[in-house]
């Protein structure tokens, strides 16, 4: 839904058909929006967008920023930062942006139009990546420092139901520091005594600074969590959001017009490609492709096209076929399946010697900056034997 130049259109219209219908304030009702990774949700909570800090609190108020001024005896930019996928339009254009710290992103393999990407990462200055494994995106660094997995963290995950979840480590971080730790000790070296002893210590501060969290602590979440907003130490937590009430009167509806994709097909690329993830692999495959039971059941990379599209091209089940776009190509199997509509091809982006993404478009939703993944034009080949 949100993958599309129209994302942010298409999650207003989600909302205003959910109101339309009564679906929201209501227990099991309203827009559940299904994570693509475990802890997005999380990260938005804790500040990592741009125009936010913590708890959604906007940085172009100048109360608000005054409080994490205080807080933190610095002081902080009154404009919001850049997106994502923002750094790399600067990368690319060579404006401003010299350095990046990467930590837990495969930039170099998950982000639209890669061939673009690769160059932004070979005209920085000085790349830092913080990693687990070897990655398309480390093959890049200057510096890999090495990064904890979730197994080797204690901390807190946030899924889409708002529920703040503790998470307990298994063992102790192999690369000898948890990830915070890392963090800290980075900072110091540039000059800010970030010092904390445990994750529970970070936590405070969140709840002390952001009111939808006040009532938020480490003991508090043990087993079940807690729904945010939170906002004292004896609130239960909020299950429902709009109980009763809207934020805001009742309700507002926001209208939005109908936009194509950014890149419709044509004859030279009469295809529609839309990307996506395997059940079995997770994002850029850096983890699950080291499973031998996953890779027994998703080995490699197909694009699965129609019955009908491919007796038009003359493509057989299990061929090896070119896929261009007007940005790069790749060779992969073809999987003819009736889960394709006509027209319709699909591939993931989980494997390292098929790039889907050297295909897809860099064009941004103008509001959220999320690239068009879901939607671009290609052409099929065979390859003369």
């Amino acid at each position: 839904m949100t993958e599309h130049v129209t994302g942010t259109a298409n999650v207003i219209s989600l909302g205003n058909l959910a109101m339309l219908t009564g679906n929201v304030g209501r227990r099991s009702t309203g827009v559940m929006p299904l994570r693509g990774q475990n802890n997005v949700q999380g990260a938005c909570d804790m500040g990592a967008l741009p125009n936010n800090y913590v708890g959604y609190q906007p940085v172009t108020d100048a109360k608000i920023r005054s409080k994490f001024e205080d807080a933190w005896k610095v002081r902080l930019p009154a404009n919001p930062g850049l997106t994502s996928t923002e750094m790399m339009e600067r990368l690319a254009e060579a404006r401003g942006v010299r350095g990046l710290y990467i930590l837990g992103e495969d930039v170099a393999q998950t982000e639209p139009d890669t061939n673009r990407v690769r160059s932004s990462m070979e005209a920085l200055e000085f790349l830092v990546v913080q990693e687990i494994f070897p990655t398309e995106t480390t093959k890049y660094a200057d510096v890999i420092l090495p990064a904890a997995s979730f197994a080797e963290c204690d901390g807190t995950f946030t899924n889409g139901e708002r529920r703040i979840q503790r998470v307990n480590r298994a063992i102790p971080p192999l690369c000898g520091l948890a990830n915070w730790e890392t963090i800290c000790l980075i900072a110091r070296k540039m000059g800010y005594p970030m010092s904390y002893s445990h994750p529970s210590e970070i936590m405070e501060e969140i709840s002390s600074l952001a009111p939808i969290f006040a009532g938020v602590s480490f003991e508090r979440l043990d087993p079940r969590g807690l729904q945010w907003p939170c906002p004292s130490i004896d609130h239960p937590g909020t299950e429902t959001m709009h109980l009763g009430c809207f934020s805001r009167g009742l309700g507002k509806f926001n209208g939005a017009e109908h936009s194509p994709p950014a890149e419709e097909p044509d004859p030279d690329y009469p295809l529609i490609l839309t990307t996506g993830r395997r059940r079995e692999h997770y994002n850029c495959g850096s983890m699950t492709r080291r499973s031998k039971g996953i890779m027994w059941i998703w080995p490699e990379e197909t694009i699965e096209i129609s019955p009908a599209d491919a007796g038009e091209l003359g493509i057989e089940d299990g061929e090896t076929v070119l896929v261009r776009s007007r940005r790069g190509e790749v060779r992969t199997k073809a999987r003819v399946t009736d889960k394709s509509s006509r027209g319709v091809a699909f591939m993931s982006f989980h494997y390292q010697d098929v790039l889907t993404n050297l295909l897809t478009n860099a064009a941004l939703d103008p509001q959220a900056k999320t690239p068009e993944y879901k939607a671009c034009a290609i052409r099929i080949e065979k390859i003369p034997s």
